[in-house]
């Protein structure tokens, strides 16, 4: 059966995760991080991508970013997924794949929605009981968004820049946002989305998509008799 095409509009948000083979280890040692965020940093440079925020995880990695022009996205990744495995193969003395297939991206539309995944991304960690709060995990975001220490590497959007009137007035909002973490419902609705591919928004977001790419959207719910949209649109 063929592969779903992913769903990429130009200048607007993506949730990315991709995964290591069977969820083994995909980072080994603190260059293999470091490695890997110049490289992230070389395709926004290259293929014209805003990156918001980041996690890299021991065996994952979550991206929040927006393509400028979205077919720039496929090839972003390409050079970046495939130079980051030479290193790590011939560092290693390793063969074969890294990553668990294709990557996954989700739109994300209206504030409320990209600024929960802001949060859901640099959260990871502690979700994970690796750390108690954000601040202590060295492979995020966090430290950017939150004012602790600049990153050249993050290009904040538009409903950040909208959290206050200057950068300090941000931070705060910022942090009072992750002090009050992910709401459960809307934790579930990013990782389904995200695992299918589909958009993550409002009735209202999802229909606007659906007319732009001329095809209707249904998240599938294992073991539901129904298909259901996303969010507040369930018919």
């Amino acid at each position: 059966m063929p592969r779903k095409p992913r769903i990429l509009i130009d200048g607007m948000a993506l949730h990315i995760v991709q995964r290591g083979v069977d969820r083994n280890a995909t980072f080994f040692d603190t260059e293999d991080y470091l490695h890997y965020l110049e490289l992230l940093r070389e395709a926004g440079e290259l293929f014209d991508l805003q990156i918001h925020a980041y996690c890299l995880m021991t065996n994952h990695i979550h991206l929040l970013l927006t393509p400028v022009q979205a077919s720039e996205l496929p090839r972003a990744m390409k050079r970046l997924t495939q130079l980051y495995v030479q290193r790590v193969n011939r560092i290693y003395s390793r063969s074969g794949p890294l990553w668990a297939g294709r990557y996954k991206a989700s739109l994300v539309g209206s504030a409320n929605y990209l600024l929960s995944c802001y949060r859901y991304v640099e959260l990871n960690p502690v979700r994970a009981k690796m750390v108690e709060h954000p601040v202590d995990y060295p492979w995020s975001s966090y430290k950017h968004n939150s004012g602790k220490c600049p990153s050249p590497l993050i290009s904040p959007h538009s409903v950040y820049y909208g959290l206050g009137a200057d950068p300090l007035a941000r931070q705060q909002s910022y942090l009072s946002l992750v002090n009050d973490g992910v709401d459960n419902r809307v934790l579930e609705q990013i990782r389904d989305a995200t695992s299918q591919g589909f958009p993550l928004g409002d009735s209202l977001f999802l229909e606007q998509i659906e007319e732009m790419i001329g095809r209707r959207l249904e998240l599938k719910h294992p073991g539901r008799p129904s298909k259901l949209s996303l969010g507040l649109r369930q018919k």
